[in-house]
């Protein structure tokens, strides 16, 4: 067994500094008294009363968060189904072209990404705003989705659906007794994969979104032209908050998941010994 040498716990230091040291200086600094993000004034929590009261960083917010809701629940059926298509159809005439089209988004410059959804929404005639940013979100972010439950569809033990079917279910019935429960903790990823992804991006709403519907992103990026002001380091720290909650609550749920699992197979192994 290897010791734990003092070369590993410094370059473990390092990385976790470099990684999460600017994070706790933002946190640290949101909770300035000073209108000066760089000089400490004292402890205040003046900037999140501030932040409450800006109704246009409200507004934004409520729009991604409308955004980042329907574009990873919509991406999330679609992935899965997807992904079900790639693992379970077998081979099939385009299949290499539809598996192309599923990833592309994952090798593609959001630039690319970004200016081909806008030319596409001036030809079809379809104003910008909350939809049109839907639809964008949920192209790049299924392929995060299908990518996942393919990992676990790739893993999971088919005669469970075989015997599903033998005892009567129809094929939607067996993956939605057997298949979909088993699968959950890897869908429930993908959706929080997607809607971390959709709450980050500010290149391809950039280019899809309208004067109607300004993203926080967007509204950030705007906002820190003139400077970085502490309302900035407030909302950031919340951003931080919900996501740090998010990744927790999906620990959470693949865990007590995994161990109901291995508690399942532990009761069988008993009942056939």
């Amino acid at each position: 067994m290897r010791r734990f040498s003092w070369f590993n716990a410094t370059s473990l230091t390092l990385g976790f500094a470099f990684l999460y040291l600017p994070m706790v200086i933002l946190i640290v600094y949101s909770f300035n008294a000073s209108e000066l993000v760089t000089v400490w004034a004292g402890f205040s929590t003046r900037w999140y009363g501030e932040l409450l009261r800006d109704e246009a960083f409200l507004d934004a917010a409520w729009v991604t968060l409308q955004v980042a809701v329907a574009s990873s629940t919509i991406a999330t059926v679609l992935g899965t189904m997807a992904a079900h298509v790639m693992v379970r159809a077998g081979r099939f005439w385009g299949r290499t072209l539809f598996s192309g089209m599923i990833y592309a988004p994952l090798v593609m410059p959001e630039v690319i990404t970004g200016l081909s959804l806008l030319l596409l929404f001036i030809n079809i005639g379809l104003d910008r705003g909350i939809l049109t940013i839907i639809l964008a979100h949920t192209t790049f972010s299924m392929c995060y989705v299908s990518v996942v439950v393919s990992a676990r569809l790739v893993s999971f033990d088919r005669a469970l659906e075989e015997a599903a079917l033998d005892l009567g279910c129809s094929p939607f019935e067996a993956f939605r007794l057997v298949t979909l429960p088993i699968i959950l903790p890897a869908v429930i990823s993908g959706w929080l994969l997607a809607f971390t992804l959709s709450l980050d991006d500010l290149v391809i709403a950039s280019f899809t979104a309208g004067p109607s519907a300004t993203t926080l992103p967007i509204k950030i990026f705007s906002s820190i032209r003139l400077g970085v002001s502490p309302e900035i380091n407030a909302l950031s720290t919340i951003l931080i908050a919900v996501v740090a909650v998010g990744v927790i609550t999906a620990s959470l749920v693949s865990k007590r998941s995994a161990i109901r699992q291995a508690e399942e197979e532990r009761a069988a192994v008993r009942a056939e010994g």
